[in-house]
């Protein structure tokens, strides 16, 4: 049975009660609940005997007041979902629940965080390590699930539960991608069809690209605004917009890739030659 906690005293009398042996695994949502983070949750439930799930949509990691407004969540969709996987308790607390200090105390990362997705939405990885810290504190889980489509905030969430001793593993899960190439996310929602084919482009020239300029070029060639393409650490990162819809995404670089590229290149080339 699926319990919902809505109030932190409730959940740490559950929490407490929780033998010490018992492993449990948290997956942190902001909801608007698809396959990527489904996938989050089985691996969570493979891996741990407990699973739990947060629901929370972190206002203050909003940079872009109708980015919040529109985020595409559904409360009652989202609780049905993981009910059927099965999953032990959903944590879906008030915002108030978490800030009652109203965001005075914060977590800040002054290095990487102020690179690519920080430069383009200040004070966005303040308010994501700082829920994800509160989580971490009050969930109390042996291990954490993120996904590599947002590869920054995997990257900083590790690193700071690391600089603060946290006695959690962050688990790192592969991108979920539909069958044409584009990464899985809420905002995908918001797409109309033909943006939804178009979109698959943007990972097919992410890449497929042979350099970040030419990346840039080929994306504005193809329609998209063009926000900033990285390359670091063998991976190559970039933010697109296309329909007033902001999109992301990373890639390795990797050789062993090459089937991947040309998996992209092939179905999405399909897909835009079905609408012409």
């Amino acid at each position: 049975m699926t319990t919902v906690f809505k109030d932190v005293g409730h959940w740490n009398r559950f929490r407490n009660e929780m033998p010490n042996t018992t492993s449990l695994g948290c997956v942190p949502t902001l909801g608007g609940l698809h396959e990527g983070h489904l996938s989050l949750v089985r691996r969570s439930l493979e891996e741990n005997e407990t699973t739990v799930v947060s629901i929370f949509l972190n206002r203050v990691q909003f940079n872009n007041a109708s980015d919040y407004e529109n985020y595409p969540a559904n409360f009652e969709e989202d609780v049905a979902k993981l009910k059927a996987l099965g999953v032990d308790a959903i944590f879906s607390p008030a915002h108030d629940q978490l800030y009652p200090d109203f965001y005075r105390y914060r977590i800040i990362e002054d290095e990487e965080s102020r690179s690519m997705e920080g430069t383009h939405r200040p004070g966005h990885f303040d308010g994501v390590l700082t829920v994800v810290m509160k989580l971490l504190n009050i969930l109390r889980p042996n291990r954490a699930y993120f996904g590599e489509k947002d590869y920054q905030q995997l990257q900083l969430v590790k690193k700071m539960t690391e600089a603060f001793f946290l006695p959690v593993k962050v688990v790192s899960c592969p991108t979920i991608r539909d069958a044409n190439g584009l990464a899985l996310s809420s905002r995908n929602r918001r797409l109309t069809s033909r943006g939804l084919v178009k979109a698959a482009r943007f990972p097919e020239i992410l890449v497929n690209a042979e350099n970040v300029e030419l990346a840039v070029a080929e994306l504005k060639e193809a329609g998209f605004e063009v926000e900033y393409i990285e390359e670091r650490g063998g991976r190559r990162f970039g933010a697109v917009v296309l329909e007033n819809v902001r999109l992301i995404d990373n890639v390795s670089l990797n050789v062993a890739d090459a089937q991947l590229r040309s998996g992209m290149s092939r179905t999405s080339r399909q897909a835009e030659g079905q609408l012409k």
